[in-house]
């Protein structure tokens, strides 16, 4: 069996599990009484001058409690009806969300309090730090790894690590402050950045940070998602940018250890600026560390940029297009990402799945996921994605004499 039959077929046992998992995660609908007679009249008469016509059902999620959804059309806007409906159950055990529904109509979902997250829980600073601090020594570890020192036998060198792990934890505790601050600008309770530390490879497997509260809507879903990887890539690029004036230059077949400037557009223009005319076609670059992190910082925002679940890119194009249209381009860049993992880049594929395990096709909903965007916000987005693109594809034909490199893809 070969290795292309083999990640095929765990290809197809991973999405088995994945629409198993979404069936048995169905709603169960329960029988019995009708959900209206829980609540008194003047509830439901809030109701009834909110939505039309309205067809009301219970049900159980997860075991985690009991939850009634009311379907219908809004008789105004969304936002206005929704504070109506928030201010109809204050005081309640339940938290509305507005939602889209199955067709043109909206799902009002009344949520138990006991299947949120717990909220104003005082952060564990000491862990904050404690990982943090680890992050530092690993990744320490790991930029002198990448250039020729090992520190076990040579500790006092350590020094020559500090470019790769300082430039890369700037890069990716921009990127989860940049979450955390708008976050928190918007009212919504967060978790400082955790980071990971791991003694192999990059030193790290990233940050994260945790959402303790329910997004109060669409735009706030977006801010904070395109939060990140913008304030990510102020220092990804200068780190490259910098770090780029102390790399070597290698010409074309002379080696094949290093990254070719061809590989990413944005590389390509960003090695144009920073070497000049010394880049030329099919050149590779040997990185300094400070620019190795400042590469790995362009690939963790595109990574995060994939318009799939619970990734950054998933949470904008969920406030972008809503959720229906969001979950499709979801399954369809999930599948998209597998396939280049087979078929282009092998090495693809440890992403792909973790992807798929941590992400999903699915982000959870804003309180209010029905009133859509301004336009400031989806040219935003566009531009984003746009920024996506220029990180991950490769210099185009057309491109050959503006940027002056080659590309070995044609």
């Amino acid at each position: 069996m070969n290795a292309l039959t083999l990640w095929l077929i765990l290809m197809l046992v991973f999405f088995i599990a994945y629409f198993l998992g979404m069936r048995n995660a169905a709603v169960r609908v329960a029988s019995g009484p009708s959900p209206t007679s829980e609540f008194p009249p003047e509830k439901l008469a809030a109701f009834e001058a909110l939505l039309t016509p309205m067809l009301a059902i219970s049900g159980h999620k997860e075991a985690a409690g009991k939850f009634i959804e009311f379907y219908g059309r809004l008789r105004g806007g969304a936002e206005e009806m929704f504070r109506q409906i928030r201010e109809a159950f204050t005081g309640e055990s339940v938290t509305p969300i507005l939602m889209e529904g199955d067709a043109n109509d909206v799902c009002v979902l009344l949520l138990p309090q006991s299947v949120l997250p717990a909220v104003h829980t005082r952060p564990r600073w000491w862990l904050h730090w404690l990982l943090f601090v680890a992050t530092i020594a690993t990744t320490t570890w790991a930029g002198a790894l990448f250039a020729g020192v090992d520190l076990l036998k040579q500790p006092g060198r350590f020094a020559v690590g500090l470019p790769y792990s300082l430039g890369l934890l700037l890069i990716l505790g921009a990127h989860e402050l940049g979450h955390y601050f708008t976050a928190k600008a918007h009212g919504i309770e967060v978790t400082p950045p955790f980071f990971i530390p791991v003694p192999f490879a990059l030193g790290t497997f990233g940050a994260f940070i945790k959402i303790k509260s329910l997004t109060p809507n669409r735009r706030a879903l977006f801010d904070v998602a395109v939060a990140g990887p913008l304030a990510g890539l102020v220092f990804a690029i200068p780190a490259l940018l910098i770090g780029l004036r102390y790399s070597h230059i290698v010409p074309a077949g002379t080696t094949s250890t290093g990254i070719s400037v061809s590989s990413s557009v944005l590389l390509s223009c960003l090695a144009k600026i920073s070497l000049g005319a010394s880049v030329s076609e099919g050149n590779r670059l040997l990185m300094h560390p400070l620019a190795f992190a400042g590469w790995l910082g362009l690939i963790v925002t595109a990574l995060n940029l994939l318009p799939i679940g619970q990734l950054d890119g998933g949470h904008m194009s969920h406030a972008l297009f809503g959720t229906r249209r969001a979950h499709r381009v979801s399954e369809a860049a999930l599948v998209l990402l597998f396939v280049l993992a087979l078929f282009v880049w092998q090495g693809l594929m440890f992403w792909a799945i973790i992807v798929f395990f941590i992400a999903g096709t699915r982000d959870a909903p804003a309180a209010n996921d029905v009133t859509p965007m301004g336009w400031p916000r989806k040219a935003l987005g566009y531009f984003t994605f746009l920024l996506l693109l220029l990180i991950i594809v490769p210099v185009p034909r057309a491109l050959y004499q503006t940027i002056g490199v080659h590309s070995p893809y044609f």
